[in-house]
């Protein structure tokens, strides 16, 4: 059922879901508010489901640092869009940074082939 791509479709989703839940955080009002706590929760339990998933072809370090980098970029993205949130120039720097280090993990890294 499995095949190669599995990892990375489960990742996806992963990333997804957690950008949805993190990005829907703010208008939860401190969980005040049903709707959007709703899709926090639910969002958080489809992210950390499709980690686990993942964790079944690679090892727990590799799979945080490709979930949490995009992640992390995504959520600014998000932010700008919705909350008018523009990160300054050193945010922008190190998110650079963070791409970077998920490019090097998937290009040269031998733990993401085993």
């Amino acid at each position: 059922m499995i095949q190669n791509t599995a990892p990375f479709v489960f990742l996806t989703v992963a990333n997804v879901a957690e950008v949805i839940a993190t990005s829907t955080l703010k208008a939860t009002e401190q969980f005040t508010r049903l709707g959007p706590s709703l899709i926090v929760i639910a969002g958080y339990g489809i992210a950390f489901y499709c980690l686990t998933q993942v964790l079944k072809f690679f090892s727990v370090g590799i799979v945080y640092a490709i979930w949490s980098g995009p992640g992390i970029v995504l959520v600014c993205l998000v932010a700008a869009i919705l909350y008018r949130q523009i990160s300054d120039l050193p945010a922008i720097l190190g998110t650079t940074l963070i791409i970077a280090g998920v490019v090097i993990i998937n290009v040269w890294s031998k733990s993401v082939g085993h």
